[in-house]
């Protein structure tokens, strides 16, 4: 990377800073704990939603999860609509259709209930009804949404994404294959209910990925070199210390109910961590695997973060130190000693959970295209500690490929 174009990228990284503590930040209000769910519908009744849409997808629907708050709806007498079709990696095709359907059945909130994928897609749908005259294509991107959006309740059955406390929402072109965010401040939730009887019936391989998602996003969020403020420096370290300790006892008793509500709360402390100071590299490569080849980003995550960690070298060493010594797993007083210490224990919580070292499924062909989005996603928003140029986004997709 040229000097000119990092003193640009550092600048104005430097004025976004300045701007963004002028703007309303706000974290979505959370309504905690086993049977938090029932009360949802005195949640609505506040937020003045009479005609709710409900948005999931079909594996919760087939778990019974999402029916179950279906039937609290129907007991209250809350009329709503659902759509329940939101894929992984959700479309620009899924959100346009949510937005019919809310539009039909005259809706006038959402309740978002899964993953990151359904709440993104709840969120992008909400983002495009406020702005009815801008494609979903075109709200990609920082501070294109600007409205209020309806009354939204998300509810997380994973402890990862953080989206119920985030400004974006990820989205895939349906025609380029292209995933990108929309990020806006509107698009953090109204209200977070954490219920983890939710994420019980969660896979060993889901409670890892989504898991690593969220000290991904602690991590990421943590080395970021300007946005940072005290709370959010608190919240990610908060969340690393808490992923550290319960995430093993989730992955190793889904039926831990303890376990299972620390790590809900941890991924809304990640996820309001890097919403307020930013991700990284990472997530810009872990991007491109969702849009070309529907990677789930949780796992991409998992992949990526210790290749990336270790890619940053001296320029982290500091603060991974800190981490180490917070996450229990630090060695002795040298820095460079604790800081790989820690990457050790990233990549040892992933052999542990059976996540794999790398995605041979990469194509040559695909290499530069995955760089171009990712070196567009990354520069000049995020505050990344090390700035990359092609060649070193080439090198590190390379070792993520499990090719070098």
């Amino acid at each position: 990377m040229s000097n000119l174009k990092t003193a640009y990228y550092r600048t104005f990284q430097a004025v976004f800073n300045i701007g963004a503590r002028l703007l309303p930040w706000r974290k979505a209000k959370i309504t905690e704990g086993a049977g938090a769910i029932g009360r949802i519908p005195e949640l609505l009744a506040a937020l003045g939603a009479a005609r709710p849409m409900v948005v999931t997808d079909p594996g919760l629907m087939r778990a019974g999860v999402a029916p179950q708050i279906l039937r609290l709806l129907e007991e209250q007498n809350i009329p709503h609509a659902l759509f329940d079709r939101v894929e992984p990696n959700p479309s620009v095709n899924t959100v346009n259709e949510i937005y019919a359907l809310y539009k039909e059945n005259a809706c006038d909130g959402f309740i978002a209930i899964g993953g990151g994928s359904a709440m993104d897609a709840a969120k992008a749908a909400a983002a495009h009804i406020v702005r009815p005259r801008k494609s979903v294509q075109k709200l990609g991107g920082l501070l294109r949404v600007l409205h209020k959006l309806p009354p939204f309740i998300a509810v997380p059955t994973t402890a990862g994404t953080g989206s119920e406390t985030t400004i974006a929402a990820l989205i895939t072109d349906t025609d380029t294959h292209h995933k990108y965010a929309i990020m806006d401040l509107a698009l953090i939730p109204r209200h977070a209910v954490l219920d983890p009887e939710l994420t019980v019936g969660l896979p060993p391989s889901i409670t890892a990925a989504t898991g690593m998602d969220a000290l991904t996003h602690a991590v990421e969020a943590y080395l970021c070199w300007t946005y940072n403020t005290r709370e959010s420096i608190r919240f990610a370290e908060e969340a690393v210390e808490m992923i550290f300790k319960y995430l093993p006892r989730a992955y190793a008793n889904g039926g831990d109910l303890d376990a299972r509500a620390q790590m809900l709360l941890a991924s809304y402390k990640a996820g309001f961590a890097f919403t307020r100071a930013g991700v990284g590299n990472v997530h810009a490569i872990a991007h491109t695997l969702g849009g070309l080849y529907n990677t789930p980003h949780g796992l991409a995550n998992a992949v990526i973060l210790p290749i990336v960690l270790e890619d940053y070298g001296a320029k982290v060493y500091k603060k991974l130190a800190k981490l180490a010594r917070i996450a229990g797993v630090a060695t002795n007083e040298s820095d460079e000693a604790n800081a790989k210490a820690f990457i050790a224990a990233v990549r040892q919580f992933n052999a542990d959970m059976n996540i794999p070292t790398g995605f041979d499924f990469i194509l040559d062909a695909d290499i530069p295209q995955m760089v171009a989005w990712a070196a567009k996603e990354a520069n000049p928003i995020y505050p990344v500690p090390v700035v990359y140029n092609a060649p070193r986004y080439t090198a590190v997709i390379q070792r993520v490929r499990g090719s070098v």
